[in-house]
């Protein structure tokens, strides 16, 4: 039962992740579909629902079972966008938003190895700061700050956040190994820059009692 409340979770913050890629795609203002997407990490961590590059910036803090979960929340992220994708391309949006999604997911199958690794890095860099920022900032309004600037800058920036991907590649209809492949090297990237700063602050911390 447990499992099945973590991969529920998990398919909440799929949806919740699409829905902001669905605005993201609406809007021909970019700074504007920045500022709205937000809207997904906004439900996710509002409500506790379980996206997997907000947890595995937590998963040296916790237990073995903790670890274990993060591969059925990726699934749980991945279904949830997959079948958001599926209900819009039998509205009158999808035509649109199919259009709009082919054309971000050719740029990224075209981008290299190195490259997508890194842009997935320093997406979630800026996830850990934006998940970080809403659990400690003792001030309502910072806690929302904390989500907007850190989403809206690393879309801004063009770095590459797999379980939003998973959503553009649904949304296009590109789902190949290929796809398959790049979105595996994203969740890496993203996994490398959610415990980055982590690590390093408890490296800090470890120092700070030495000295």
């Amino acid at each position: 039962m447990k499992r099945f409340r973590t991969f529920i979770g998990g398919v909440l913050a799929g949806i919740s992740i699409a829905i902001g890629g669905t605005v993201f795609l609406s809007l021909e203002n970019k700074v504007l579909g920045a500022l709205f997407f937000t809207v997904g990490l906004f439900a996710v961590c509002t409500f506790g629902f379980n996206l997997f590059t907000g947890k595995v910036c937590y998963v040296f803090d916790q237990n073995r079972e903790y670890a274990l979960d993060l591969p059925l929340i990726w699934l749980g992220n991945l279904a949830g966008t997959f079948l958001t994708a599926l209900a819009e391309s039998a509205t009158r949006i999808g035509p649109a938003l199919a259009e709009r999604a082919q054309a971000i997911c050719a740029v990224k199958l075209n981008d290299g190895f190195v490259s997508i690794f890194f842009l997935s890095f320093f997406c979630n860099v800026l996830i850990w700061l934006a998940v970080e920022g809403f659990k400690n900032n003792p001030h309502p309004a910072g806690k929302y700050l904390s989500l907007f600037f850190g989403v809206a800058v690393f879309i801004l920036c063009g770095f590459e956040h797999c379980v939003a991907n998973m959503y553009y590649f649904s949304a296009a209809g590109m789902w190949s190994w290929k796809t398959l492949a790049w979105v595996l090297v994203m969740t890496l990237g993203n996994s490398a820059g959610g415990v980055f700063f982590p690590l390093l602050r408890k490296l800090q911390q470890k120092q700070d009692k030495k000295a």
